[in-house]
C-alpha cells in the first residue's frame, strides 16, 4: 500500500494536462505526478518509482526526485524563509518542508542551518520537521562494543563537550577535551565507542584506540611551533586550565603528545616551553 513519505512503484492510469496520474491504491487513491516532473519515457500501465508527499494545497503529490532526508530521519537543513506557520526548510523538492514553530526550541533564522528530525505528522498526515529531537532518539541500551565504529552527526554542545546521533537512532557525548579539531553542528563524520554505560549514556571519541588520537595532537603541536617561530611558552608545568584553553585538550594528553615529540626529537622541553630541535 501506497503511503506518504515512502517512495513506490505506480502505475500509470492517464495523461492529463498538468501531468500523469497514478494509481497509489485505496487509501490515497490517484495521485498526480506533475508535468514537470514526468519522465522522458512512458507509458500507460506503467509503472514509475516516486516519492510521495503533499503539494501546497495539502493534497498528496508524487515526485521522481529523492528527497535530502527521509522520514524517521535526522538531516542538517538550511532554513529558506519564515512564515506566519514555521520555517521553511529546502529538502530538495519542489515543495519546501515545514518546521511548526511548535516545533521549534529556539528562534529559527533564514539563511541558517539546523538538525532537524523528518517525520509524518499523524495528526495531519503531513510530513513536517521538529527541532525537539530528542523525542526521537532511541533509549534502548544499544549494543554497541567499545572501540566500534559508527557513523555521527554533531547536533549540540554542553559543557562537557559534543553532542552526537550515533548511527542515526542514539545519542552520544565526545568530551571536549578529546577533541582535537574544530566541529560544528550537522556535521558528519566517523567516531568511535569509548564506552556504552549501564544507564544508557554512551561516551564517544574521533579516534580509534591506540596511538591515533595521540599522533594527531602531536602534529597540531608541531604545526603551532612552526607558526609561532618555532617556540611556544607552554609545557609541562603549564595549569591545566591553560593547555585545555590553548588546545581543548587535558594536560594528560599535552604530556603524552610532547613526550612523543621529545623522544622522536622533534622538540626540545624547558621550564618556560617547548621549542623545536634546532631552534
Amino acid at each position: 500500500m501506497a503511503k506518504i513519505g515512502e517512495r513506490a512503484q505506480l502505475t500509470i492510469l492517464r495523461e492529463q494536462p498538468f501531468g500523469l496520474f497514478l494509481d497509489a491504491g485505496d487509501e490515497l487513491g490517484e495521485v498526480l505526478l506533475p508535468r514537470r516532473e514526468m519522465p522522458r519515457h512512458w507509458q500507460i500501465g506503467g509503472v514509475v518509482d516516486v516519492f510521495l508527499y503533499h503539494d501546497s494545497e495539502d493534497r498528496p503529490v508524487a515526485t521522481l526526485k529523492q528527497p535530502k532526508v527521509m522520514p524517521g530521519e535526522f538531516a542538517y537543513l538550511e532554513v529558506l524563509a519564515i512564515t506566519g506557520v514555521g520555517a521553511f526548510l529546502d529538502w530538495g523538492l519542489p515543495k519546501d518542508l515545514l518546521l511548526p514553530f511548535r516545533e521549534q526550541k529556539e528562534r529559527i533564522e533564514a539563511g541558517k542551518s539546523y538538525v532537524v528530525h523528518v517525520h509524518v505528522d499523524h495528526a495531519s498526515g503531513r510530513i513536517v520537521a521538529t527541532r525537539r529531537l530528542n523525542k526521537y532518539l532511541n533509549l534502548t541500551p544499544p549494543d554497541y562494543k567499545e572501540g566500534q565504529e559508527v557513523e555521527l552527526m554533531l547536533y549540540g554542545k554542553t559543557e562537557l563537550g559534543y553532542k552526537a546521533i550515533i548511527e542515526g537512532k542514539h545519542s552520544g557525548v565526545l568530551f571536549a577535551n578529546e577533541v582535537f579539531r574544530r566541529l560544528r553542528a550537522g556535521e558528519k563524520t566517523k567516531g568511535y565507542v569509548v564506552q556504552a554505560r549501564p544507564d544508557g549514556k554512551i561516551d564517544l571519541s574521533l579516534y580509534p584506540p591506540g596511538r591515533t588520537r595521540i599522533d594527531d595532537l602531536e602534529t597540531r603541536i608541531e604545526e603551532e611551533l612552526k607558526q609561532r617561530g618555532g617556540f611556544w611558552a607552554i609545557s609541562d608545568a603549564s595549569p591545566a586550565e591553560d593547555i585545555h584553553k590553548a588546545l581543548g585538550v587535558s594536560k594528560k594528553a599535552f604530556k603524552q603528545a610532547t613526550g612523543a615529540l621529545f623522544k622522536k626529537r622533534k622538540i626540545t622541553i624547558g621550564d618556560e616551553g617547548i621549542r623545536l630541535a634546532g631552534e
